[in-house]
This record gives structure tokens, C-alpha cells and sequence, in this order.
């Protein structure tokens, strides 16, 4: 894959408690995790993705999809691209999934990170994969 055009995006690292977020300058050269948000009704999520969007002049979403190791479908990432998926469409901006088999682990191993409920965790795996897409992509596009 190609690297993608570097834009302001929301990293979302999404959980069936708390949705990781994290987002990017629209240089693609500063990567700041941001609060978790703690998963309530699709619209009260919508409602704070869409201040995120905003604030940050969000320009596409970034979606982890957890892959199993032969980088197959699992339940969760089903679940995942259809919540990113319907975010993407009611905020008007494009998508891009990437795989992000491990990459909690991986943030609580690289940022020495426990689950603690507090949802930084959780923002750290979404710093982590956005970190990965602006070095791998795909390019978002909308739904």
C-alpha cells in the first residue's frame, strides 16, 4: 500500500465499553491521543466524535478492525467496520480500516499501559494505529 495523503483524522480504537481515540495535525506529523470516550447510545457516541471532528477539523476517519493472525474477519471487527462505517456516514467524511491485530498490546507494552477503566489505554492503541496508517494507509474514502 501507499503512504496516504497526510490530513487532520480521528483515530478510533473501538471497544464495546470505551471507543480509543486519537487524532493527527494535518501534516501527519503530530499523533496526540485524545480522551476515551465511554460508549453510551450510537447518537450520544456520534455527538462526541462529531466535537472531536470539529474541534480538530477532521478531514476522514480512521478505523482499527481486529483481524485475527491469518488476517481474517473476526466478530469484533465485523462489529467494528459496521460502527466506524455508520459514524463515517452520518459525519459526511471518508473511512479507512486498518488492521489492528494486537495493537492494544502493543500500547501497553510500548507506553507501559494496564487496564485501569480510565480509557488511556485505549487511546494509546488508537495513537498507535493511527501511527500505522499514516505510515501504510489506505487512503479513507467515503462510505
Amino acid at each position: 500500500m501507499e503512504k496516504p495523503k497526510p490530513r487532520s483524522v480521528i483515530s478510533l480504537d473501538v471497544g464495546r465499553k470505551r471507543v480509543g481515540l486519537a487524532g493527527c495535525d494535518p501534516l501527519g506529523i503530530t499523533i496526540t491521543p485524545l480522551k476515551a470516550l465511554r460508549r453510551g447510545s450510537f447518537d450520544q457516541d456520534l455527538e462526541q466524535v462529531r466535537i472531536h471532528c470539529q474541534t480538530r477539523n477532521a478531514k476522514g476517519l480512521i478505523v482499527g478492525i481486529p483481524l485475527d493472525e491469518n488476517g481474517m474477519n473476526t466478530i469484533q471487527a465485523k462489529y467494528c467496520e459496521k460502527y466506524g462505517k455508520r459514524l463515517a456516514l452520518a459525519l459526511n467524511l471518508p473511512i479507512a480500516l486498518v488492521n489492528e491485530h494486537s495493537s492494544t498490546w502493543a500500547a501497553s507494552h510500548k507506553f507501559q499501559l494496564k487496564k485501569d477503566g480510565t480509557g488511556q489505554l485505549d487511546s494509546a492503541a488508537a495513537a498507535l494505529l493511527l501511527d500505522q496508517w499514516l505510515q501504510e494507509g489506505p487512503e479513507p474514502k467515503l462510505v
